[in-house]
């Protein structure tokens, strides 16, 4: 058997990490199986669906990584096979034409809270009904016994089919509902895995009433558990229910964000990091866990600064551009392409890459509080000996520079870690930046020395 999968989102909102993390799921038990990860829109909810939504969808997934194999199948366009299928059920006498009015129905669950609608058109003919009703389709579903879905997560599970109602198919209005058009879309694409989120298993219940009723096979099913924050509550914007492009605009990587969304739920002993290959190679239904998932904010940056730090300089100062000033002077650029090592030792992600980039941008005239406590410390006969050594510096490069004031610092009689303190605050208004010779470096003297003369000058 050959493994069709699929990922189909409504296009009513963002791509949230649930939704992107089904995505994953599918997309890698595909790959693993060398069968076909296939894209459906559900876009049959007309006044919710935008096409702003879609295309956010389907960016999000190419930037992710997720290539789907095929055309995109857009649900509504499908809509005549779905009312062709739900005919096919009448004529089968495996659903009925249900005239009863929402007012009837209303006034049933009025008086009978705890029960299910019977609807009292499920073995009357249709010669019977009223000329001014008109009715929706209910599919006949079995009173006696149980249904039992083997789940490939949650494993076997059995509901009593006097919990099932004799659901709609085709509403008053001919259109058809979601139970209807998925069982009908699945089935034609030939899906084989219908992995999606445990929010879900009860249509499971209901959904293979549809495929029994019309002789199909039966795909199987796989429940993934939701995502909780890490405190074991419902996702908040806060703790990651966020859209993938909030996470783009956060400055993550993809690799990283696919590397998070990985490991809520599914595991491969201790290992935190894998790549995509590695995923493919290692995923598999049967190491997904039955309980929520918990989404940490604070492990994907540190999962996205590893991936910074071991991608190459060149690379990741073309992912790092966007998030700069777009009028930056060349020379600013090579300045920050040059001191990347430094930079991205100390960032989590892309803007804060970004914002750590200002010492090579500015002269930084907001001036952070140690340095202004420094500054208070240091007289204009300092910074002018402080800028001498700077301007008497014949090879410019942290070693030398170090050895230049780490005797300066003898001579004055000056502890050493002050003379670094009193360049950071002269050259960088921060502390929070790496190694001031590293920096200075970078830099270049006529930098440094501008610099300098700033500070003397204000």
């Amino acid at each position: 058997m050959s493994v069709v999968t699929r990922f189909a989102p409504s296009p009513t909102g963002v791509l949230h990490t649930g939704s992107a993390r089904t995505a994953l799921f599918n997309y890698l038990f595909a790959r693993k199986m060398g069968g076909k990860f296939l894209l459906r829109i559900e876009d049959t909810d007309i006044t919710r669906s935008k096409p702003e939504h879609i295309d956010a969808i389907i960016n999000n997934l190419k930037w992710l990584g997720f290539n789907w194999d095929g055309d995109i199948t857009f649900q509504l366009r499908r809509t005549p096979r779905h009312t062709e299928v739900a005919q096919e059920l009448v004529n089968r006498g495996k659903a009925y034409y249900c005239y009863s009015s929402p007012q009837e129905i209303e006034e049933f669950r009025q008086k009978f809270p705890h029960e299910k609608f019977v609807s009292p058109w499920r073995d009357k003919s249709a010669s019977d009904a009223p000329a001014d009703v008109k009715p929706v389709v209910r599919l006949k579903v079995e009173k006696d016994g149980s249904t039992t879905v083997k789940d490939l997560i949650q494993g076997e599970i059995t509901v009593s089919n006097s919990e099932l109602d004799d659901m709609i198919l085709l509403r008053s209005d001919g259109t058809p509902t979601y139970m209807l058009a998925v069982v009908v879309d699945d089935y034609d694409m030939k899906v084989t895995h219908i992995i999606r989120g445990d929010d879900h298993l009860t249509n499971a219940f209901r959904q293979k009433h549809i495929y029994l009723a019309m002789g199909w096979q039966i795909p199987e099913f796989a429940h993934i558990p939701l995502i909780h924050d890490k405190h074991g509550r419902k996702l908040s914007k806060r703790e990651g229910a966020l859209g993938v492009d909030t996470y783009q605009e956060l400055g993550f990587l993809p690799e990283a964000v696919v590397n998070h969304l990985l490991k809520l739920g599914w595991s491969h002993g201790d290992q935190e990091i894998f790549n995509i290959g590695e995923a493919i190679r290692l995923f598999n239904l049967a190491s997904i866990g039955k309980s929520p998932a918990r989404f940490d904010m604070d492990k994907l940056n540190f999962i996205n600064a590893h991936y910074m730090r071991a991608m190459k300089n060149e690379t990741l100062f073309e992912k790092l551009e966007p998030f700069l000033a777009p009028d930056l002077p060349s020379g600013t650029l090579a300045m920050i392409k040059k001191g990347m090592d430094g930079l991205k030792q100390r960032s989590c992600t892309l803007v804060e890459l970004a914002e750590n980039a200002g010492i090579y941008i500015s002269k930084k005239t907001e001036l952070d509080d140690k340095s202004k406590d420094i500054l208070s410390k240091i007289d204009a006969e300092f910074i002018a000996e402080i800028e001498a050594v700077i301007r008497g510096a014949e090879v410019f490069n942290k070693d030398s520079l170090h050895q230049s004031f780490e005797k300066f610092a003898q001579d004055k009689g000056v502890k050493f870690p002050f003379i670094m303190q009193s360049l950071r605050a002269l050259l960088l208004g921060t502390f929070a930046a790496p190694g001031i010779f590293e920096v200075m470096e970078v830099l270049g003297k006529e930098e440094c020395l501008n610099r300098v003369l700033y500070q003397i000058s204000k």
